[in-house]
């Protein structure tokens, strides 16, 4: 191979390198992008970490024997709201579709946006609590001194019942947690629609 021939052969070399690596940085982009929303599906498909599963369908009806459900809130540092369950706890029908609430407060000057993320505790019991509705993963705006409930629609599937991993199990504790959104843009946004900048000639 003459000396051209080597130097043609060597861009192309380096031009196919250049675009395998186009290629691979552009797919992990990509995957970077999508991991977290996959991540949290499969959660809620499985139950994994305590996760409660979204269902896609109501109960079909309780079976008579009945569990506790404890309901827990927290709010991270950062967020200055107040949160709270309604009731701190239930006795439920395995089976049954129940409703509860929680409470949010504003209790800053500045209208801010919070997001939850939540589990279920002890984790095994966890693929078998369903939500039918919930407020989790949703942006909650809240205006200085506003104040909320949200609901939480739920059912406890019977199948626990034949899972001898988990049929003993009693109690279960649902768990939120409220975090300050990185992105305030919608708490402004709110504001202004409620409050409307004056304007005079």
């Amino acid at each position: 191979m003459d000396q051209t021939s080597q130097a043609r052969h060597n861009r192309r070399g380096i031009r196919l390198t250049a675009s395998a690596t186009v290629v691979v940085v552009s797919a992990m982009v990509g995957l970077v992008a999508v991991a977290e929303p996959l991540y949290k599906l499969f959660c809620q498909v499985t139950g994994y970490g305590g996760t409660p599963r979204i269902a896609e369908k109501g109960a079909s009806g309780s079976v008579g024997e009945t569990m506790t459900v404890r309901f827990d809130s927290n709010v991270n540092r950062d967020l200055a709201w107040k949160f709270r369950p309604e009731m701190s706890q239930m006795n439920v029908q395995i089976g049954e579709e129940k409703l509860a609430f929680y409470e949010a407060k504003n209790v800053s000057d500045v209208p801010l946006v919070g997001t939850a993320t939540f589990n279920v505790t002890p984790e095994r019991a966890a693929m078998y609590f369903n939500k039918v509705q919930c407020f989790c993963f949703t942006e909650q705006v809240l205006q200085p001194g506003e104040s909320v409930q949200m609901p939480v629609s739920f059912f406890i599937d019977p199948e626990i019942l034949k899972d001898q991993h988990a049929r003993d199990i009693k109690t279960v504790t649902l768990s939120y947690t409220f975090f300050l959104n990185q992105d305030q843009r919608k708490a402004h946004i709110k504001a202004e629609t409620v409050h409307p900048a004056n304007y005079s000639n």
